[in-house]
């Protein structure tokens, strides 16, 4: 006398837990990615372990060439340099039409503080917000 099973072993092959994974991937690489910023100049920002999530809509790089001991200015990554008088008028024009006005400013290691705040300035007088960028820790 044969056993007999009441019932059938199912042989098909369920998807639903790969679907799964592949959702926790997709998760996963969207949270740790970063968007690539379009700066064109190598700065060594500071590090801090503060990040903020606002997207500033003009960028202000200070790059400093220690062998000349000067200081360039650039407006959204642009490779020519903006003399600084006139950084004002640019930012000003850029941010105008601008619901939520925001600027980075993007300050080399070796930048003293007091062209940082001249930027600042620039940013308190036309009451815009200002963003310091840092290199994450």
């Amino acid at each position: 006398m044969a056993i007999r099973r009441k019932t059938k072993i199912q042989s098909a092959f369920s998807m639903s837990s790969m679907t799964d994974i592949v959702f926790l991937l997709l998760i996963f690489f969207l949270v740790t990615s970063t968007l690539v910023n379009p700066n064109a100049l190598k700065l060594l920002l500071p590090k801090s372990t503060n990040q903020v999530a606002a997207k500033p809509t003009v960028s202000v790089s200070i790059q400093h060439i220690v062998k000349k001991n000067q200081f360039s200015y650039h407006i959204n990554g642009e490779k020519t340099p903006t003399a600084f008088p006139y950084i004002e008028d640019r930012v000003v024009d850029l941010l105008r039409d601008s619901d939520d006005p925001t600027f980075s400013i993007y300050a080399d290691k070796t930048v003293p503080v007091e062209k940082v705040v001249e930027l600042m300035n620039i940013a308190k007088r036309h009451k815009f917000k200002v963003l310091l960028a840092t290199a994450p820790e």
